[in-house]
């Protein structure tokens, strides 16, 4: 009853005005908050700028390692832009915490959306893995009639890394849980036309009001019918997640905290529960290393 007591009370859904479309809009946008991940940035942004995207907004939420720094260096400026984004509001008499996370993704698609057809919403440890035709944009292209894809998580544990090895994440995480509709482990992120979303979460957006969102294949079903087993496909775009990474990873991400406040017990408690459901069956899954050997010869320089 105590830590019931003790969380704060929070707003994680926020509606929006969607940004009128310009003319010429095209390509995707990907947003992120970040803060103190400087080891992972460089190959997160270079994954991605291979893989099509064209640019990135990064809401800073008060990092003071080189994260910013590593970010300009790894990417052209054209191709960046960096928001200050340190900050918790709170808001009416029950002291409600305005999700910062939710903040920075709804001032990205009120603010940038307008300039493209996609904007994905997700995390350094997040990596959206093109399975065919060789880029994003290539398959989005096929989903151009959708407004909103769901693409579950792939969960990645360990791999056996005590501490962080050399190479980066791609090349040295292959295990992942066999399962991405596991109930204890079920969720998404989203790409979603950004000039159609009428409100933010984390999770998924509402579109045109609606919360109704289609597979990788372009096949449709309600927020709740996403869970079910037969929605499941990562035959063109897959979402790996690489929760844990190392042993010495997870101390810096229980240090950060969470991003909505979170007594420390509770968040340390959601971690450990997460990594093990995660680890308790494992398949080696390859696919990111081997497309980015594929692509390696692709420039990515600034």
């Amino acid at each position: 009853m105590l830590n019931l007591l003790q969380r704060t009370l929070n707003i994680t859904r926020l509606a929006v005005t969607p940004p009128r479309a310009s003319s010429d809009r095209h390509g995707l946008a990907i947003v992120a908050i970040i803060k103190n991940e400087a080891r992972y940035l460089a190959e997160w942004a270079q994954f991605h700028r291979k893989a099509g995207a064209r640019h990135f907004y990064i809401y800073d939420n008060g990092s003071t390692d080189n994260s910013c720094a590593t970010l300009r260096a790894a990417l052209p400026p054209d191709s960046l832009t960096i928001m200050p984004w340190a900050q918790k509001f709170r808001f009416g008499t029950l002291n409600a915490e305005l999700h910062n996370q939710v903040l920075a993704y709804a001032h990205a698609v009120t603010n940038f959306g307008s300039i493209y057809r996609w904007m994905s919403w997700i995390d350094i440890d997040e990596f959206l893995l093109p399975k065919k035709g060789g880029d994003l944009n290539t398959v989005l292209r096929a989903l151009d009639n959708q407004r909103m894809i769901s693409l579950p998580w792939h969960m990645f544990g360990r791999s056996g890394h005590k501490t962080p090895p050399e190479g980066g994440v791609v090349a040295n995480y292959l295990w992942r849980n066999p399962n991405p509709m596991k109930k204890s482990l079920c969720k998404f992120k989203v790409i979603a036309d950004p000039c159609h979303v009428t409100a933010v979460k984390v999770h998924w957006m509402e579109v045109d009001g609606k919360t109704d969102s289609c597979n990788d294949q372009g096949v449709l079903a309600t927020l709740v019918a996403r869970t079910d087993p037969g929605f499941y496909s990562a035959s063109q775009i897959q979402l790996n997640h690489y929760y844990t990474r190392s042993d010495a990873d997870i101390a810096e991400k229980l240090e950060r905290g969470a991003n909505i406040t979170t007594p420390s017990a509770d968040n340390l408690r959601r971690v450990m529960q997460k990594i093990e459901r995660i680890e308790a069956a494992q398949v080696e899954d390859t696919a990111a290393r081997d497309w980015l050997a594929q692509h390696k010869d692709l420039r990515n320089e600034p």
